[in-house]
């Protein structure tokens, strides 16, 4: 029966009496960090009346955009200039159409992210320069997006409602009568209110509707909605009150919105303390060591935007958030990003929906550092910006972001530049391992988790781990290909990269792992002796009954200068001979001998171990025709096959992984 989700009339005030409910109800802990700081009240004493807040320099203050670095002007400006007489592209129904029809949620958004990367380039390169250059493509750009009956996504139109899945949404074009707000109108939103700030005088001088237009549909398309509805699960939580990423990016781009174009101080304090209630929830629902189960990718926009959040709340209200930086859990959270760091600035331990390679912003991580006083962070950020150049620190991102950087690129550059490279960590809640080697990138790098099977953005890889050599990866987690339709769908694990069987875990009785919040690891433990790192833990309640198996016991012991050693104890209640063991590689294998597996990189080699009187190896080969995976792995994988022989119903495996 298809789920309607109607768009409701009441007012702000109303909708907080119920909303508390639903924050209480479904948290991991009900901290609520930001209400329990703040009363309703304060935030009537605290809340700026106008846009003081707006700590970048005006359009008319000439002085300071000249004073930028001369290459970077010259950078943005160069990019504005290419957008000159740009002809606006329109997204055509059966753009949209595509995504139920095929599954292709490409279509629309390509067309969207041009014409916001237009907007973007238009608006820089009109501050930086200051001359009018490029104010009537602008006002065209504005105009189009005016036009646009919906700035978001085809994926995203469950919002409407849905019959069944998300993946099935009952209505399959934008409907201009019920404004959904999801991260790209958010995104597009925040992009435009900073437009209206920035040039609003400048429009005027052309013509009072441009700013008038543009303020209507700002508030038609996302202030009305935010306002008047309670039934987008980004504000009250998803079924159960389960919240992810969407709920801080979300809540932040409305935020912009509201406090560069809502004049009503009443609508004003009233939104500013429902948004304050949803980023509560999303706090409340993470865990004290402040992992991010979405993954590393996902942390810019879970853990990231938050900070975004409570970063732009804070200067709204004065400082009155302050003391929440010092919150442990706060702290925790910024700390995810580099205690999840292996090499590089790009390679992170991609559990979940993550990419091999990852790129985050600079600016962000400094600024954070700088809130919760955490001078490795701060390191870590100017470590990041050395490896890219000071014009890429402002080519990309939304309008909000490149005029963080813009203004904090002296900042970065003072900073002494360092990797955090964490040692050896534990993660309680998340169950997650990390240790090195050294403390530098050479030699071996090992990560495992335990955890569940229903984690944000899930991947069933319950006992699965990663192993890096000098930096580089050696046994992966392959991560995450182009989203489709198919991807947020009852087929999730139909897709060969999100099952257990091609993670580095075992097919029991030929039986991979199952999803849900019951498959999980249990008795996990951690210990450090002997500056050797131990990890055991029990994964046979990750796999379902047909597996058979009655205990399963996977243990890691990283010897620091001899590389890993993995056992595995287990007892089935049968042994149907199609138990198996496997290892992902991205790297050449090669079978040495009997007994003993190669894997080369392009500088090492790393060895494998085993008895080959209990197992027959086998390399496979995987072609990749996902242009996400090609652009991490390259155009083959290869899974390393263990088949274990032995007629028993218990069995103990080992592994041992050395350079030698």
């Amino acid at each position: 029966m298809p789920i309607l989700l109607p768009s409701f009339g009441y007012k702000i005030s109303l909708l907080i009496i119920g909303f508390c409910l639903v924050f209480s109800a479904y948290s991991q802990e009900n901290r609520n960090l930001l209400t329990n700081s703040l009363s309703r009240k304060q935030i009537a004493d605290n809340l700026t009346s106008a846009k003081q807040w707006v700590n970048y320099p005006s359009y008319e203050d000439r002085d300071a955009w000249n004073q930028l670095p001369e290459e970077v002007r010259k950078a943005i400006i160069k990019e504005g200039e290419a957008y000159l007489n740009y002809d606006w592209p329109i997204i055509k129904a059966s753009m949209y159409l595509e995504f139920t029809r095929t599954g292709d949620r490409s279509k629309d958004a390509t067309v969207n992210s041009a014409r916001k990367k237009a907007l973007q380039a238009l608006m820089m390169a009109e501050l930086v320069e200051g001359k009018g250059r490029f104010l009537d493509d602008l006002v065209n750009g504005v105009f189009a997006f005016c036009e646009q009956t919906y700035w978001g996504a085809s994926a995203h139109f469950y919002l409407y409602g849905f019959d069944g899945s998300i993946a099935s949404p009952t209505t399959v074009l934008p409907d201009i009568e019920d404004p959904i707000i999801d991260l790209m109108v958010g995104d597009i939103a925040s992009d435009l209110a900073w437009t209206l700030y920035y040039f609003k005088d400048a429009f005027d001088v052309i013509s009072p509707v441009i700013s008038r237009r543009l303020s209507s549909e700002l508030k038609k398309k996302v202030l009305q909605p935010f306002y008047e509805r309670n039934d987008f699960w980004w504000i009250t939580g998803w079924g159960e009150g389960r919240v992810n990423n969407w709920t801080p990016w979300c809540n932040f781009n409305v935020l912009t919105v509201l406090l560069l174009v809502e004049e009503d101080p009443i609508k004003k304090q009233d939104a500013v303390y429902k948004s304050m209630q949803s980023v509560d929830l999303f706090i409340n629902s993470y865990p004290d060591d402040g992992s991010c189960s979405e993954g590393p990718a996902y942390w810019a926009h879970a853990g990231g935007k938050m900070f975004d959040y409570l970063e732009l709340l804070d200067k709204a209200l004065k400082g009155g958030i302050a003391p929440i930086f010092s919150h442990p859990l706060i702290g925790n959270m910024g700390k995810y990003i580099y205690r999840s760091h292996i090499n590089d600035g790009s390679y992170y331990i991609n559990f979940a929906d993550a990419p091999l390679k990852i790129k985050h912003d600079p600016g962000r991580i400094l600024r954070y550092g700088k809130k919760i006083n955490d001078p490795i962070m701060e390191k870590f950020a100017a470590f990041l910006a050395n490896n890219r150049s000071e014009n890429e620190l402002v080519s990309s991102g939304t309008i909000g972001g490149r005029l963080g950087n813009l203004f904090m690129l002296a900042s970065l550059e003072d900073l002494n530049a360092q990797a955090p490279l964490i040692k050896d960590f534990y993660f309680p809640d998340w169950d997650v391992v990390i240790a090195r080697e050294e403390s530098n990138t050479k030699g071996f790098y090992f990560t495992a988790k335990g955890g569940n099977n229903n984690e944000q953005h899930n991947h069933n890889d319950v006992g699965s781990f990663m192993l890096y050599y000098d930096g580089k990866p050696v046994l992966i987690d392959v991560g995450v290909g182009t989203y489709t339709r198919q991807t947020f769908s009852p087929e999730r694990y139909s897709i060969w990269t999100m099952q257990s069987n091609y993670h580095n875990l075992p097919l029991i009785n030929g039986v991979a792992q199952k999803a849900g919040e019951n498959f999980k690891a249990t008795g996990s433990s951690y210990r450090l002796k002997n500056n050797e790192v131990h990890f055991q833990t029990a994964i046979s309640a990750a796999y379902p009954k047909e597996a058979a198996v009655k205990s399963w016991e996977r243990s890691f012991t990283f010897r620091r200068e001899n590389g890993l050693i993995i056992k595995d104890h287990f007892e089935l209640d049968k042994n149907d001979n199609t138990t198996t063991f496997h290892f992902m590689s991205a790297l050449p294998v090669a079978l040495k001998s009997s007994g003993l597996l190669e894997i080369r990189g392009e500088t090492f080699s790393v060895f494998t171990r085993f008895d080959h009187r209990k197992l027959d190896a086998t390399v496979e080969t995987i072609t990749m025709e996902d242009p996400k995976l090609i652009s991490n792995h390259g155009e083959e994988l290869y899974r390393i096959v263990f088949k274990w022989k032995e007629d028993k119903l218990k069995g103990d495996i080992e592994f041992s992984i050395s350079a030698k």
